[in-house]
Order: C-alpha cells, then sequence, then structure tokens
C-alpha cells in the first residue's frame, strides 16, 4: 500500500505537514480494510503532531488492530524548511522468524531505509 494524501499539522507553528505512507507487512488472522485505514489516516488532519510521534503511533495503531506477524511503516514527509524527513518504524511479532521472509525488508537499526 502507499498513502500519498498523509496531513497533520506541526504543533509548532500549526503549519500543515504532508507526507506519504508506506505501511508493509504480514499479517497474521487479519488484514486491514482499506476504507477503514482511509478514514482513520484522515483523522489526523487537524493535530498537531510531531513526524516521529505520529509514525509511532500509527504504527502502534494499526498494529493493535490486526496484530500482524510483522509490520513496517516508512513515512516520507515532504520538504518543511529545506528540509525532507523519513520515519521507519517497525513490530516483528514474538516468534516471528525473518527467515521464512527473504523478499521482506527487515531492518535492523544501522540498516539503510529503501
Amino acid at each position: 500500500m502507499e498513502i500519498p494524501e498523509f496531513t497533520c499539522l506541526c504543533p509548532k507553528p500549526g503549519q500543515p505537514d504532508f507526507a506519504t505512507l508506506i505501511p508493509d507487512y504480514v499479517p497474521d488472522k487479519r488484514c486491514i480494510e482499506l476504507k477503514s485505514l482511509k478514514l482513520y489516516i484522515w483523522s489526523f488532519r487537524n493535530d498537531g503532531k510531531f513526524h516521529e510521534a505520529v509514525t509511532n503511533e500509527i504504527l502502534d495503531d494499526m498494529v493493535r488492530a490486526i496484530k500482524p506477524r510483522y509490520m513496517h511503516l516508512t513515512a516520507r514527509f515532504f520538504v518543511r524548511g529545506g528540509i525532507f524527513t523519513t520515519v521507519t518504524a517497525q513490530h516483528v511479532q514474538r516468534g516471528f522468524k525473518p527467515a521464512n521472509m527473504p523478499a521482506m525488508p527487515l531492518l535492523a537499526p544501522e540498516s539503510p531505509v529503501r
């Protein structure tokens, strides 16, 4: 999935932040329903959130909702003040063996973002 229309507000000046969200996941018993995801993502439009905080909040909410085996969220924020920000966060379910999914990009803390 790719969500190119994510918006929230910067908590300091209140200006809008725009980002593309890219969630990748390995489901367990549940999957993400796209209309629900769209409505959830829209709920951030008037919220003042820092980039790192909102990325982690979205990942945590999605993990809580569907309990995936693995989830990785990349948030690519558009330029502000001459700086592009990319935030990544991931969840790995206890007992999930990444070796079973060689095509899935599991990131170590020191690994580059795709």
